[in-house]
This record gives structure tokens, C-alpha cells and sequence, in this order.
């Protein structure tokens, strides 16, 4: 440890960092057992002898002692500053030793004097976990936290939906959408489900009915396309029908226009996905489990790559009804088609935003999808963030599917 005089200021600085990992901490404690949590800094950290307070300089030390003496002198409510004796040049001296915090309102007080605001709303806080306590759901720093990040109105949504979960055990009647909690909208509990989770020790989005996976997709095996049959299907979670035909291939797209206008291919089915949720739910899809090829082509950008990412996590795991795990191949998304189409490349969104980089990790992709995700993905500048997959001639999809579609077909793959 250095020897060092510290500062108001920088006192100021610890207070400000400890309170912003542990207020929560400090709140649940000050609101649950009535009782404050002390915050002690050092002020003299390696001061031990006379020597040291000579080396560092009697004109720092002089200016240092006083400006703790005023603070002293000030008489904030639960600031303490506490000294200890050292002898310098055979002189005993009362140091600045420990400044004491008794409260959160004392770190106030302190962050105040030094020209500071405190990283969070004590009052506010202090309010939301008593409006917690008295709704009788759980009150942890996590929790608080958590809900202290929502807004006023969202607070009492919350709330208001762990009283009404209390008087409703049983919400399997309903869909995350449908369940009727005063003040929620709609897609409320889909966002905060997990807060809601640790408000009130249930799973609420567990409990409630869950929304069937409808898929839509396009049929483009060229020799069913000869028969005059639909060319365009949707199949739900549950359905008993079959499809036209059993799919050689399944190639997932994000873009409708790519799923709806994809040439004829043999064997194939080509099915619009939905993003990262869809992506498990494609997964759980039995054709699509039975299919000898499964192929993902999205967007190359941060997103595609990672819904890319978690649909071949999705589909390696074993399915609810005991289908094994399946591999997911990709197309025209790689470090090469990232060359191939550069120019067709964007760095901001469609408001004219500049697209951030992305820095999760992906440990799905294989080598050459890592390499165009780092590319396109890594801080700093760069020339392009996202192609979108619409603007690649849709000819050179078809192409590139052709490498891991099966043309070997002695019979026509629809069904009489």
C-alpha cells in the first residue's frame, strides 16, 4: 500500500464508487432491520511513522490536516472523522485517520460538501422498497435494484401485478398477453418477466399458456411446383396436418421477400424465421428435425450472427418429444461473402443511427462465421456493420443452398 494523504475529493470519489456497488445493499438493510451501514474510508492509508509524514512534505500534511479539520468542523450529521496519534520531528501530532459514514444520509451530506451527487436517488430508492416490503413481495438488493431502474408508472405496474398474482395462483388460463393485471400492457410481462420472477418466487411466464409457433414457408421443390399445389403454407405448434412434402432441406430465412420469391430448389422448403425467440421455437418443429439438411441464412451483421448462434444451440439440443440433436449449416455468411457483397454494406440503421459493435460472444459459429462477426462486429470504426440479406441477389442464395442440398431424388418428394 502507498503512503498518501487523501483528499476530500478523493474520499469523495470511494464514497461515490462504493455506494454505486452497494446502495441497494445499504437501502435493503436501512429499510428491513431500521439499522444503517457505515461506510469507513482511509485517509492516511501507510501514514505509520513521523518519517513517512516528512517524506511526503510537511506543507501537503499541513494542507491536508486542515482541510479535514474543517470538515470536522462542519458538524454533518454522522460524519466522523477519526485521527491517530503520530510523532513527527519529535512533535506528537493528532492525524486524520478514518473518515466514519455512519448512514447513506451521512455519504450525502459528504458527497454534498465535496461538490458530488450520489449515483442514485436515496429518497426514491428508500420509497420503492418500502412500496416493495408492503406489497409482501421480496425485497433483495437484486430486486431493488432492479426495480428502482423502471419508471414511476412501471414501479406501480409492478407492483400491481405482484398483488394480483398473489390472489391468482393458478394463470394457466392465460397467455403472457392475455393475462388481465390491472395497468400491464400487453407485452409487459414478456420484458419484465424474470423482475417479476424474483418479486414474487414464481415464474409467472413458466405458468401461463404458452403462444403456439406459427411458421410460414414456401414450397420450391420445382417438381411439386409442376403439380399446380399451393405454393405457400403456414403450420402451428399442434398441427396434425402434413406438408406438401417431406423437406430434403429446410433453409431458414429472416427477410419475407427472400422466403416468398426463393427459386425452385429441389427438395426444399424454405421457412421465414422470426428472430432470436422464433429460433427456439423452430427448433422444437419436427419436419424440420427429420430433415436430412438444415441451413440458416440471415442478415451478416452483430444480430444474424447471433440468432445464427442460437438456433444451432436450439437445434443441437435434444426436442420434448426425444428427437435427437441436429447441426445447423449456413449460407453467405462467412468472412467470404462479407468481401463478396461489401458493397452492399450499411453502417447505420434504418433511422439513420450509427449501428453499435458487439462484443458477446459467440461460441457456436464456426471459423469462418467468426471471422465476418469480428469484422463487422469489433469496436472502433469500420466501414460496414450489417448487409442485409435482401440485397444479395437471391440467384447466388440459390447457388450457394445447392451445396448442401440433395439432388439424388428417385421419387417426387410430395405427397399424393
Amino acid at each position: 500500500m502507498s503512503s498518501r494523504f487523501v483528499s476530500l475529493a478523493e474520499a469523495a470519489e470511494t464514497v461515490t464508487h462504493r455506494l454505486r456497488t452497494a446502495w441497494a445493499d445499504a437501502v435493503c438493510i436501512q429499510i428491513t432491520q431500521c439499522t444503517n451501514r457505515a461506510i469507513h474510508v482511509q485517509l492516511s492509508p501507510g501514514v505509520t511513522s513521523g518519517a513517512v509524514v516528512l517524506r511526503l512534505g510537511l506543507d501537503a500534511r499541513t494542507r491536508w490536516v486542515e482541510e479535514w479539520s474543517a470538515v470536522a468542523a462542519r458538524g454533518l450529521p454522522g460524519v466522523t472523522v477519526e485521527r491517530r496519534r503520530v510523532v513527527v520531528s519529535q512533535v506528537a501530532e493528532m492525524l486524520p485517520a478514518t473518515l466514519t459514514l455512519s448512514g447513506l444520509d451521512a455519504a450525502t451530506e459528504l458527497l454534498a460538501l465535496a461538490g458530488l451527487r450520489p449515483p442514485f436517488d436515496h429518497q426514491r430508492a428508500c420509497r420503492v422498497a418500502g412500496e416493495i416490503l408492503a406489497s409482501s413481495a421480496r425485497l433483495t438488493p437484486t430486486v431493488l435494484r432492479a426495480v428502482c431502474q423502471l419508471d414511476d408508472d412501471d414501479v406501480q405496474v409492478a407492483l400491481e401485478a405482484v398483488r394480483w398474482l398473489r390472489a391468482h395462483p393458478d394463470v394457466g388460463d392465460w397467455t403472457a398477453r392475455s393475462i388481465p393485471i390491472p395497468r400491464m400492457h400487453s407485452k409487459w410481462l414478456l420484458k419484465h418477466g424474470a423482475l417479476l420472477r424474483d418479486l414474487v418466487g414464481r415464474d409467472v411466464l413458466d405458468e401461463v399458456r404458452s403462444r403456439l409457433a406459427v411458421v410460414h414457408l414456401t414450397y420450391v421443390d420445382p417438381a411439386y411446383a409442376m403439380t399446380g399445389g399451393r405454393r405457400h403454407d403456414a403450420w402451428t405448434t399442434g398441427d396434425t396436418h402434413e406438408l406438401a412434402y417431406e423437406p430434403h432441406t429446410v433453409l431458414v430465412v429472416e427477410n419475407r421477400d427472400c422466403r416468398l420469391w426463393f427459386p425452385l430448389t429441389p427438395g426444399t422448403v424454405v421457412v421465414e424465421g422470426g428472430g432470436m425467440a422464433a429460433a427456439a421455437l423452430l427448433a422444437d418443429i419436427p419436419w424440420l428435425r427429420r430433415a436430412p439438411g438444415v441451413v440458416y441464412w440471415g442478415d451478416i451483421d452483430a444480430a444474424g450472427f447471433a440468432i445464427l448462434n442460437h438456433f444451432r444451440s436450439a437445434l443441437a439440443r435434444t426436442s420434448p418429444d426425444g428427437a435427437s440433436g441436429r447441426p445447423v449449416a449456413s449460407i453467405l455468411m462467412d468472412a467470404a461473402a462479407l468481401s463478396r457483397y461489401s458493397h452492399l454494406g450499411v453502417d447505420r440503421d434504418a433511422r439513420g443511427r450509427r449501428i453499435p459493435s458487439s462484443s458477446e460472444t459467440l461460441p457456436h459459429l464456426t471459423d469462418d462465421e467468426t471471422e465476418a462477426y469480428h469484422q463487422i462486429a469489433t469496436a472502433g470504426e469500420v466501414a460496414l456493420r450489417r448487409i442485409e440479406q435482401e440485397r444479395i441477389p437471391i440467384a447466388d442464395a440459390a447457388d450457394a443452398l445447392s451445396l448442401h442440398a440433395s439432388h439424388a431424388t428417385t421419387a417426387p418428394p410430395w405427397r399424393d
